[in-house]
């Protein structure tokens, strides 16, 4: 693949920050470098984007990925995955830890990191494994994985709950540290066993094992106290049930460090969708109810929930073309995230867009702690701060194919469905990674 080997400077010409008044916003030498009234003059040396119409937000930063690499490169790959993630409006993403081999130690999370780099789509951060080989038996190499080149910050054994309260209060004090944060993947083992949706009223109908919403609370609960009781710092993934939103508001009440994520899909699609068995919609946590649906609505509007994150979790066709029992848990999301908040909350009226750069930008970015520094993520769009920015015409519209994205999977959810929003170009410290929705291929030292 060729290589860009000078970043032009780019004048983004009427974009609305946050939807605000249109302005010309400059980027040059991986800087906001100027904001200018819009529509002004542009010199032979800068390159005019149209942005007229369009809603420049900080670039996305994305603290759930799934990116299969190592391991798992039939199902995607750091580079696929990563293009996918550019042309979805982020300029970073967390890598989930379970990889084969597990990322677990200081070696693997280099790997990724250093791949990662090279691609050049985004900026990639391993999130390290709490327990040797994601088992919940042993701390794996925590601070060995914090000081190494990947510099990691956040912890998770996501795809396995850190079940012994023991093991994960002492990973809760491990982080203390060095300022990390450990994040939980809620689900009470035992409470699970065999459990292949939300347990309800449709489960009983067609016959499927229940996933309680109790599984997923006692471990919130739990967590949140041992947060308290060790004065650290807890993030909670894909939490799903009005239960769960409540247990958070009460932590923070309480003045707990706890944050919270939710996922696109739990924001619009209920458990009504198993009656079908398509797999396509068998991910853990479960579908929950439509009262589910509307109570983390309502704590992502009110701030109980602080951000939304994807949980991208590409399968291959064997692993979701197959009876529902055998199917793998999990969706697509990179690609149409920003399309779900903007259906969900902002054209609902529930949010604007500045909260949106918070939910989908600044609070991930503060979450996992890449928000200072010179590659610093979800900082405003304001002269001086890097410039990673995406381009939204939230007057599109657009109907998903999964078979046409960027992602090496085709297991999204909103296949056929038509969404509102449309990322028109996503820069990454000035450099173009995305213009009219394509990715940019001439990225630098990007592999084909």
């Amino acid at each position: 693949m060729s290589e860009q080997t000078t970043n032009p400077t780019y004048v983004l010409q009427g974009a609305a920050p946050l939807g605000a008044d249109p302005v010309d916003l400059v980027l040059a030498g991986g800087v906001i470098t100027e904001v200018r009234a819009a529509h002004s003059p542009v010199a032979d040396d800068e390159t005019a984007v149209d942005a007229t119409g369009l809603v420049a937000l900080p670039g996305l930063v994305d603290l759930h990925t799934h990116l299969r690499e190592p391991g798992r490169e039939d199902a995607e790959t750091i580079v696929s995955g990563t293009r996918a993630a550019a042309v979805g409006g982020f300029t970073a993403v967390h890598a989930m830890a379970n990889t084969t081999p597990v990322a677990d130690t200081a070696g693997v999370v280099e790997q990724v990191w250093r791949i990662g780099r090279d691609a050049g789509w985004v900026d990639v951060h391993p999130v390290g494994a709490v327990s040797v080989g994601l088992e919940g038996h042993q701390l794996a190499e925590i601070g060995a994985m914090a000081d190494s080149a990947a510099r990691v910050r956040v912890f998770s054994d996501d795809g396995k709950c850190v079940w012994d309260p023991i093991l994960m209060r002492r990973a809760l004090e491990y982080v203390k540290a060095f300022d990390g944060v450990v994040a939980q993947h809620a689900q009470e083992p035992r409470l699970t066993e065999g459990a292949q949706m939300n347990e309800g009223v449709v489960s009983a109908e067609l016959g499927l094992a229940g996933w309680p919403a109790v599984a997923e609370e006692a471990i919130i609960a739990r967590d949140v106290l041992l947060a308290e009781h060790v004065g650290s710092r807890l993030h909670v993934c894909h939490l799903s049930t009005a239960g769960s939103v409540e247990i958070i508001r009460w932590a923070k009440g309480r003045g707990i460090d706890v944050t919270a994520e939710v996922t696109p899909h739990h924001l619009v699609l209920t458990d009504e969708l198993a009656r079908d068995y398509d797999p396509t919609f068998k991910v853990n946590p479960p579908l929950r109810t439509a009262a589910d649906v509307e109570a983390v609505r309502q704590g992502l509007a009110d701030g109980t929930i602080d951000i939304v994150a994807t949980d991208h979790a590409p399968h291959t066709r064997e692993d979701k073309d197959c009876e529902w029992a055998a199917a793998a848990f999990g969706m697509t999301g990179l690609e149409t995230a920003l399309s779900v908040v903007q259906q969900t909350m902002v054209d609902s009226g529930r949010m604007t867009w500045a909260d949106v750069a918070r939910v989908l930008s600044a609070a991930p970015a503060r979450i996992g702690r890449i928000d200072e520094g010179p590659t610093a993520q979800g900082r405003p769009l304001e002269v001086g701060e890097p410039a990673n920015v995406v381009l939204v015409d939230p007057t599109a519209r657009r109907v998903v194919d999964g078979r046409s994205q960027a992602t090496a999977s085709t297991n999204t959810p909103f296949h056929g469905h038509e969404l509102p929003g449309r990322v028109v170009a996503t820069f990454l410290r000035g450099r173009a990674t995305v213009l009219d929705g394509a990715p940019v291929e001439q990225v630098a030292g990007v592999r084909s």
